[in-house]
């Protein structure tokens, strides 16, 4: 009588369960990259609208705007002069903020304060934001147009 065996062998089953687990640690650090970019794009998309919802309140509700970004807090305010309004975002978890630009007029605690006048020139406004893997944005309102963009950081 013949005895057939089905089924796999142990050492068959470990060959697979090492294959798997060296394809997982391969490919670990490009999805932990990938995530790290898209938090980064988040963040700069979102510092994007926040300044211009202050700037659109400055000028078409004709209201006094400050805007507090705070780099240990990793968060933005923004108050208005009507009573009662305050937005605040704060930065997703591995993305900080580098610099406050124009640098060196930073109080305490690196808080920096812009204030939006209606009518009134656009400040010269600038976000720095990295993430762990050190990729770096500049997220700058321009003077002229009063339109926040994106700039990438080569080299940093």
């Amino acid at each position: 009588m013949k005895s057939s065996s089905r089924g796999v062998t142990l050492i068959e089953m470990l060959l697979v369960v090492a294959i798997v687990g060296l394809m997982a640690a391969i490919s670990f650090p490009a999805v932990t990259s990938g995530i790290d970019s898209l938090r980064l794009a988040s963040a700069t998309d979102s510092v994007v609208s926040f300044f211009n919802a202050g700037l659109n309140r400055a000028e078409r509700r004709q209201q006094l705007i400050e805007i507090v970004v705070s780099k240990s807090e990793r968060s933005l305010t923004m108050r208005s002069s009507e009573r009662g309004f305050l937005r605040r975002i704060e930065l997703p978890e591995g993305i900080a903020i580098v610099s406050i630009l124009p640098e060196g007029r930073e109080e305490k605690d690196g808080v920096r304060r812009f204030v939006l006048y209606p009518g009134g020139v656009v400040p010269r406004i600038g976000l720095e934001l990295a993430n762990r893997k050190g990729t770096r944005r500049i997220v700058r309102v321009d003077p002229i147009t009063g339109v926040p963009q994106i700039e990438r950081v080569e080299g940093k």
